[in-house]
């Protein structure tokens, strides 16, 4: 890590990590997200009182920025309501790192997501029924980094890169939803990996994903890619049934 490539604050907060641990109860809930592409595994604990996050801790494995970030948005959500917790983006954590290097960036987006977990999980468990919207639980992926660049995408520009692909989006939020929605207009077989249920996966989302003709496979990850030289197929774990199947696909995409 060199201090000309990240702030004091990332420096401070990954040499000096606050909120490092696990907690335990009936008030504690886990968010457990990870980077199947660089493998960065991040695990959030949050105790909730009063509808207010009273305590947080977290782990991670990752590189320093994945620890920088953790620690900072365990202060960050501390003390703080649910909903106003949810609020956090990766961009808020950023800034109040003062700045990351771009290719950093999904480590901000991981420590988010793993605060957002945790806050759907602690809802699930106290209000079955709650519509919360939480990004997938990402494991590594077999062959995910030798596959960039050829039918594998981290970030895309150009939505009209899918024209008549067959194209599967990995669950990471909303953008990734927006991405499946308006891949449909260049090409008719879009496929969209969710880990979550269907009754808790967002409404808004289902909405937006069904009326684009996107097909949504819940309750799945996706455990490794293949192909000769470019993407040809994916394998599918179905969580509900424990079960694994290949799928003939041109495109990938798991947004940073």
């Amino acid at each position: 890590m060199k201090s000309t490539q990240y702030s004091e604050k990332v420096l401070d907060h990954f040499r000096n990590p606050r909120n490092v641990g696990t907690l335990e109860g009936d008030d504690v809930a886990t968010g457990r997200v990870g980077n199947p592409v660089c493998g960065d595994l991040m695990e959030i604990y949050i105790k909730v009182e009063s509808d207010r996050i009273a305590d947080i801790k977290f782990k991670t494995f990752g590189c320093g920025s994945a620890i920088a970030t953790a620690s900072m948005v365990s202060e960050l959500a501390k003390g703080k309501t649910l909903d106003e917790a949810l609020a956090i983006t990766r961009q808020d954590v950023a800034d109040e790192l003062d700045g990351l290097p771009p290719i950093k960036m999904h480590c901000s987006n991981l420590a988010a997501d793993a605060l957002k977990n945790a806050i759907h999980n602690y809802r699930a468990k106290k209000e079955p029924a709650s519509d919360v919207k939480a990004p997938t639980e990402c494991k590594r992926i077999l062959n995910a980094e030798e596959f960039v660049g050829r039918g594998m995408y981290l970030d895309v520009e150009d939505i009209s890169v899918f024209k008549d692909k067959r194209t599967l989006v990995y669950d990471r939020g909303d953008r990734s939803v927006d991405l499946a929605a308006k891949a449909t207009e260049h090409t008719p077989r879009v496929v969209y990996v969710t880990g979550s249920k269907k009754e808790i996966f967002s409404k808004e989302w289902k909405t937006k994903l069904t009326d684009a003709g996107v097909k949504i496979l819940y309750e799945s990850e996706i455990v490794e890619i293949a192909g000769a030289d470019d993407v040809e197929k994916v394998r599918i774990h179905n969580l509900d049934e424990d079960e694994e199947y290949d799928l003939f696909m041109d495109a990938v995409v798991i947004l940073n």
